[in-house]
C-alpha cells in the first residue's frame, strides 16, 4: 500500500513537467490582448447580442443558449422579438442555425463550432484578439489568414465577416505585426469596442448564471464569518467554567 502511494504521488509530482513545457509552446510568440469582460455591463452585452446575432448566428449556432435568457441583460421580449429572432423563432427556443453542417463542411472545410462556450473553451483574450487579427491572404482559400489561430502557418477555414466594419489589414512578416491597409467603416478604436461587446457577451453566454454565483458567494462568506463569530462566543461560552 506504501509504495502505491509512494508511486502515485511521484507521478502527481512529475506530471507538470510534463504538460506545462507543451501549454508553453502552443502558446509561444502569440500575444493576447486583454478582453474587456465586465458581467455588469448590461449596455455592452445588449450591443454584443445584437452583433452575434447579425454577423455569427448566420453560420454559427449557439445551442445551449435560448432566446430568453436574453432578459437577464435588460432586454424585454419585445425587444428580443422585434430585433433579434428570426422568421419562424420562438423566445424559448435556442439559437440555432438553419445551416446544414454537411454543406458548411464542403462550403469552409469544417462545419463552423457551435460558439456556446467557445470562451470558456479557448479563453475571452483569445476570442478578442482572434476576431481583431484577420489580414488579407491571398494564398489562402478563404482570402484571409489569422496567426492567433494558428501561429504557425496563419490558415484560417472562417472569413472576415466583420471585414467591412474593420477594414483590410496586412501582415508584416518580419515584424509579425499587423497593418491597417484599408480602413472599413468603423475606426479602430471603434471596432475594437464592437469586438469587445461581442466577446463579452459569449462570455456570458459561455456561463449566463457566473455573476449570480458571484453574488451568492459573497453572502455564502459573509454567512460564514457570522457563523464563525457566533461558533467561537458559544465555544467561549460553553468552556468558561472548566479548567
Amino acid at each position: 500500500m506504501k509504495n502505491i502511494m509512494k508511486r502515485t504521488l511521484l507521478v502527481l509530482a512529475f506530471l507538470p513537467s510534463f504538460i506545462l513545457p507543451q501549454f508553453a509552446f502552443a502558446n509561444e510568440g502569440m500575444h493576447l490582448d486583454k478582453a474587456p469582460i465586465d458581467a455588469s455591463n448590461h449596455e455592452s452585452l445588449q450591443r454584443g447580442a445584437r452583433t452575434f446575432v447579425n454577423y455569427c448566428l448566420n453560420c454559427h449556432s449557439a445551442n445551449y443558449m435560448r432566446y430568453n435568457r436574453l432578459l437577464d441583460i435588460g432586454l424585454t421580449e419585445k425587444q428580443i422579438k422585434d430585433n433579434l429572432l428570426f422568421a419562424g423563432d420562438k423566445i424559448g427556443d435556442a439559437m440555432k442555425v438553419a445551416i446544414n453542417k454537411a454543406d458548411a463542411k464542403k462550403w469552409f472545410g469544417v462545419a463552423p463550432p457551435d460558439l456556446s462556450v467557445e470562451v470558456r473553451a479557448r479563453g475571452a483574450d483569445w476570442v478578442y484578439s482572434y476576431m481583431r487579427s484577420f489580414y488579407r491572404d491571398s494564398a489562402s482559400s478563404t482570402g484571409w489568414g489569422n496567426c492567433v489561430f494558428d501561429p504557425v502557418t496563419c490558415k484560417v477555414s472562417m472569413p472576415h465577416v466583420l471585414y467591412e466594419l474593420q477594414g483590410e489589414q496586412a501582415l508584416n512578416h518580419e515584424a509579425h505585426e499587423l497593418t491597417l491597409a484599408k480602413p472599413g467603416k468603423l475606426s479602430v478604436t471603434e471596432y475594437d469596442t464592437l469586438v469587445g461587446d461581442l466577446t463579452n457577451f459569449l462570455a456570458y453566454m459561455a456561463e449566463p448564471a457566473k455573476q449570480q454565483r458571484n453574488h451568492m458567494g459573497w453572502f455564502v462568506l459573509l454567512f460564514l464569518g457570522v457563523l464563525l463569530v457566533l461558533t467561537y462566543k458559544l465555544k467561549k461560552a460553553y468552556w468558561k467554567d472548566i479548567h
